[in-house]
C-alpha cells in the first residue's frame, strides 16, 4: 500500500468516527492523537470550537516523569494527567473519541487511566 492511499484510509476512518462523536459544552469531547514518539490528548468543546484542557508527552512536565514517551506507560501517565486538568476545570464526563485508532495498546492504557483517575465516559 503506497502513502497516499494509507492517508486517505486513514481519512476516511476518522470522518466515519467524527459523524457519530461531537463535543458539547456538558460533555466535550476527549480526543487522542498518536505518533510514533507521543501521544497527546484534548478535551475539546466542539460547540465553541474550544480546547479546555490538553495533556501530551511533550510537555515539559512530563519529561521528569518518563523514560520513554512513545509507550503505554507514557500513555498511562498523560491520561491521568489530562482527567486531573479536565477535572481541575469542572468536567466530569466526556465522550471518548479514540480519533482512527484501534481501542488498544497506548489508545487504551490513556482511557483507563483517565477513566481510574475520574472522567467518565
Amino acid at each position: 500500500m503506497n502513502t497516499k492511499s494509507m492517508q486517505k484510509a486513514a481519512l476516511r476512518r476518522r470522518k466515519h468516527t467524527r459523524k457519530k462523536i461531537f463535543g458539547t459544552p456538558d460533555r466535550p469531547r476527549l480526543t487522542v492523537f498518536r505518533s510514533n514518539r507521543h501521544i497527546y490528548a484534548q478535551v475539546i468543546d466542539d460547540s465553541a470550537g474550544a480546547t479546555l484542557a490538553c495533556a501530551s508527552t511533550k510537555s515539559k512536565s512530563m519529561h521528569g516523569q518518563l523514560a520513554k514517551s512513545g509507550n503505554k506507560k507514557a500513555a498511562e501517565v498523560v491520561g491521568e494527567a489530562i482527567a486531573k486538568q479536565a477535572l481541575g476545570v469542572g468536567i466530569k464526563c466526556v465522550c471518548f473519541d479514540k480519533n482512527r485508532y484501534k481501542y488498544h495498546g497506548r489508545v487504551e492504557a490513556l482511557a483507563k487511566a483517565a477513566r481510574k483517575a475520574g472522567l467518565d465516559f
